[in-house]
């Protein structure tokens, strides 16, 4: 058992699943913030969060940062040992594709996602999960939504985010199947092509909500 998680190919696994698992909360998380664009959006997306509150919902947010710890954890810890694996060839230029530059920077990728979503913490779960929590009144989700998004500059860096994230999540949907074998020419172009159109459908609901509540507070009559 021991080695599944010291070799490099258990480390690899460990990874991709990890990734597969926060890959599995974003869509649930896009499709759930879906429920603001519905008419009526604003109490739609506020039931949902009181939907989010229920007990059996909040166990999951422990399970979640552990998700996030263990996925972070492996990918510093194979990157470091890539990185000396290379020695001076690191240096060395060569012809990349949009693939093998994703490849090469997704650890700045995923320290520009780690951040957005500190920032994103900052402006949903700190006024609404934390803020019940410590025993004093939340705001709504909807409050929270036009809160975060009134600012111009917010917003801007919020889109900034999602585009980051669209990066990353191309490169590590069909990474984390090759990790786990799915590795042979016809199935990687498929996980490829399966990965663009998954990241884009789900970058651009978050981008549609946010537009939604930006345009609400600033272009109102």
């Amino acid at each position: 058992m021991a080695n599944i998680f010291t070799t490099s190919i258990g480390k690899k696994v460990i990874m991709s699943l990890s990734g597969l698992f926060l890959i599995l909360f974003l869509t649930l998380h896009a499709v759930l913030n879906g429920a603001y664009l519905l008419p009526n959006g604003a109490e739609n997306f506020n039931a949902v969060c009181d939907f989010m509150s229920l007990g059996v919902i909040k166990v999951m947010v422990p399970v979640l940062a552990f998700g996030f710890f263990i996925h972070i954890l492996y990918a510093f810890i194979l990157y470091l040992k890539d990185y000396k694996a290379r020695g001076k060839e690191r240096y060395a230029v060569t012809n990349r594709t949009n693939a093998d530059m994703a490849s090469k920077n997704m650890v700045i990728l995923g320290l520009l996602v780690l951040i957005g979503i500190a920032l994103h913490l900052t402006h949903f779960w700190a006024k609404m999960q934390l803020q019940e929590f410590i025993g004093n009144e939340p705001v709504t989700g909807a409050e929270a939504m036009v809160m975060t998004f009134k600012n111009w500059w917010v917003y801007a860096l919020y889109i900034v985010w999602f585009i980051i994230l669209w990066f990353h999540l191309t490169h590590g949907f069909w990474s984390a199947f090759q990790s786990m074998g799915w590795n042979n020419d016809k199935w990687l172009k498929r996980l490829q092509w399966i990965g663009y159109i998954y990241a884009t459908i789900l970058v651009l609901l978050f981008i549609a909500v946010a537009t939604k509540a930006f345009l609400a507070m600033n272009c109102t009559a």
